[in-house]
């Protein structure tokens, strides 16, 4: 197969890196990926088609691109370059950026606009991809997920969005595909390249095992109410280990030559 499936992975601000890496999923079911593995016969890479993916960014972010954890990345493209103009690809992906920023570059925005509005391009948000997207009006009237712990911020931001994220782990209108927080991406990594016919569905099987993503299901097996409940815990749990704490020892405190042995083995104790 000699096709060529353009994706354009589209980050404005920065981005969360796990949000930003499942576009790998994809990535693995191509033909310069299935090739370089000996094990594989020929023919699986033969009928795989090629992806290229292209890191798009605006020109006041400049060709470093921050993520979380400390990663940057280098853009391959700003926005405005003809190689990845409207009618140029067949993907774009937008992964999760800090909520809290303004997304007020309209020239960043158009250009999302117009890809959306190119018949066949299909858009992919990831977890807070839909701030972007939301901002960009392309999720207006469509049925659409984000991260479950957002959904009040969504709504209040963007009314027009049909927010479904407290149940769905993804999910699609048109050529819209959404996904809730960071690795359920990959969930809908899974369920986009078993829907869209752009893979051949041999090598779209093959990639999600070599990548061992498995799918989980459209919708959480946990309700709202008990993650709430599950995080609330959780921040008990963490206000109840900062007393402690801040209880403990001075970190700058340094045990004497004599007992520095035995405080490795009893971290915590105080001197008599």
């Amino acid at each position: 197969m000699s096709k060529t499936i353009r994706i354009g992975v589209f980050i404005p601000h920065g981005a969360q890196t796990l949000d930003t890496a499942c576009v790998d999923v994809l990535g693995v079911m191509s033909h310069e990926y299935l090739s370089a593995i000996p094990q594989l016969p020929a023919h699986v890479a033969a009928l795989a088609p090629h992806v290229s993916v292209a890191y798009i960014t605006t020109p006041t972010q400049g060709s470093d691109i921050p993520l979380t954890s400390g990663m940057t990345i280098r853009a391959t493209h700003s926005y405005g370059d003809a190689e990845v103009a409207p009618g140029k690809l067949d993907v774009v992906l937008v992964p999760g950026p800090d909520p809290m920023l303004a997304f007020d570059d309209e020239g960043a925005l158009a250009w999302l606009r117009a890809q959306a509005g190119v018949e066949g391009v299909d858009v992919l948000s990831i977890c807070t991809g839909l701030f972007v997207c939301g901002a960009a009006g392309i999720a207006d009237g469509k049925r659409a997920s984000g991260p479950r712990g957002l959904q009040g911020m969504l709504k209040e931001r963007f009314a027009k969005i049909e927010l479904v994220g407290d149940e769905y782990r993804w999910v699609r209108d048109g050529n819209f595909w959404s996904s809730g927080g960071v690795t359920n991406g990959n969930d809908l990594m899974a369920a986009y390249a078993r829907a869209s016919q752009r893979w051949p569905q041999p090598v779209v099987e093959i990639g999600l095992q070599l990548t061992e993503v498995e799918e989980r299901g459209q919708f959480y097996e946990q309700g709202k109410g008990k993650f709430m409940a599950g995080f609330a815990w959780q921040l008990l749990r963490a206000w109840i280990a900062s007393l402690f704490s801040s209880n403990s020892p001075s970190a700058s405190s340094q045990p004497s030559s004599s007992s520095r042995t035995g405080a490795n083995h009893g971290k915590g104790l105080k001197a008599s």
